[in-house]
């Protein structure tokens, strides 16, 4: 699925029918990913209604990408926004040039992977030192 996610409105709070119409998904199903993925964690106003921001907007892009486009569960996407959210913090980021996450789920093995590499390397520079 590359197709780009709609415009977002500039506005700062949407409501559930408001997000529900830009993302193109059934109130049910943004509930059922609230309670399923655990993403979006949208605010709640004094009355209990939701208030979503633009980044669980942008969030809830990123769970249909997931969802639809690479045909993952619920619980795999939830492990990949994890995954994404844990490589941001750490500054590193496996996913492409356009801001896709095709490698998302091998962060762990890429770190390994560069873990062995660099084991290697330092073994190498010390016999070529010898």
């Amino acid at each position: 699925m590359n197709a780009e996610a709609p415009l977002i409105p500039d506005q700062d709070f949407f409501t559930m029918g408001e997000a529900c119409r830009i993302a193109q998904v059934a109130p049910y199903t943004l509930r059922y990913w609230e309670a399923r993925v655990g993403f979006p964690r949208p605010a709640r106003r004094s009355s209990g209604h939701r208030r979503y921001g633009r980044a669980d907007l942008e969030t809830i892009f990123e769970i249909k990408r997931l969802l639809v486009g690479r045909r993952l569960t619920a619980a795999g996407a939830r492990k990949a926004l994890l995954e994404r959210r844990r490589a941001v913090r750490t500054g590193f980021r496996p996913d492409g040039a356009d801001g896709t996450s095709d490698a998302v789920g091998a962060g762990g093995a890429a770190a390994r992977l560069l873990h062995e590499v660099g084991k290697e390397l330092k073994e190498l520079a010390s016999e070529l030192a010898k």
